[in-house]
């Protein structure tokens, strides 16, 4: 049986060779409740929420990764997000529908962006590369090799059902390990992995797919990490964009349509504002009639 809704690291023994495997399925279809999009966008927003997850577990961090795809084509934007501890949520942004699942075709030109908002220091990192080849996984391998110097790949797979993904990194070699020997078995596990079948990595086990893939490996596997659905929005969220807004813009939006509705991309909730709650908004009185009184 598949690992459902979750993360699990493992690492080798003998090699500084580290992977992620990870399976979101209620989580996905929770992602997807409110949102229909064309099955090959529809996929390509799995793949990319299964690799935020991927690459946010590479990191040590409290806050949320941000994976951006962004480009001139039918599919102009994808966006997905995971936190800390593994809560996600995406979306995407399209024209027209295209059959093509080449990223290339579906995006046009454009680029890959990581976004690492942390809240322990109040910094953001952020590293830009162009899309690569016809893969999101491509694109990603690409992002490793320019902005953090370190080998990785990844396998992604979604469809209406689930999302998953795995992920192999080379770390840095150690000072007793031969680096002939860390770069044979580099390539070799590289090889081995490229043998795994989309069928594979969606209906097995993580143990299975490594004892498939990694049987004469001396490989440890930690304990998995629940992945969730969440999204992030609140009332004080849209409060705040609001009142950035300015008072006059959100009362013209007021006396054209009666009231001023603000509804999330992510979760599709809607949050609804009246003439008292505009008044309150920006702290003023609220005469009995409905006006406001300055």
């Amino acid at each position: 049986m598949p690992d459902n809704d979750s993360l699990h690291r493992f690492l080798f023994e003998h090699y500084p060779i580290r992977g992620h495997l990870v399976h979101l399925d209620a989580a996905w279809l929770a992602l997807l409740e409110h949102r229909e999009y064309p099955a090959v966008i529809r996929d390509t927003l799995g793949q990319a929420t299964a690799a935020s997850v991927l690459l946010a577990a590479t990191l040590k961090f409290q806050g949320h990764l941000s994976l951006q795809v962004q480009g001139n084509g039918p599919m102009h934007l994808l966006l997905a997000q995971c936190t800390s501890n593994l809560g996600v949520r995406a979306l995407a942004r399209y024209r027209e529908e295209v059959d093509s699942r080449d990223l290339s075709v579906l995006v046009g030109e454009g680029h890959v962006q990581v976004t690492l908002d942390n809240a322990d220091d109040k910094q953001r990192y952020q590293g830009i590369v162009p899309l690569s080849g016809g893969t999101l996984a491509q694109s990603l391998e690409g992002y490793f090799q320019n902005s953090e110097q370190l080998p990785t790949r990844l396998w992604l797979y979604a469809d209406e059902r689930g999302a998953s993904g795995m992920l192999l990194q080379r770390l840095p070699t150690k000072d007793d390990q031969s680096s002939d020997d860390v770069d044979d078995a580099w390539r070799r596990v590289q090889l081995i992995a490229d043998t795994l079948k989309t069928e594979e990595l969606r209906a097995l086990s993580d143990r299975e797919i490594l004892r498939r893939l990694f049987n004469e490996d001396d490989v440890r596997l930690f304990e998995p990490a629940p992945v969730f659905f969440r999204c992030t929005c609140s009332s004080e969220r849209v409060a705040g964009m609001l009142q950035s807004l300015g008072r006059e813009e959100i009362k013209s939006i007021l006396a054209d349509q009666g009231v001023v509705e603000v509804r999330c991309d992510f979760c599709n909730r809607a949050y609804e504002y009246d003439s008292v709650d505009v008044g309150k908004l920006f702290a003023e009185s609220v005469a009995p009639g409905g006006g406001a009184l300055h």
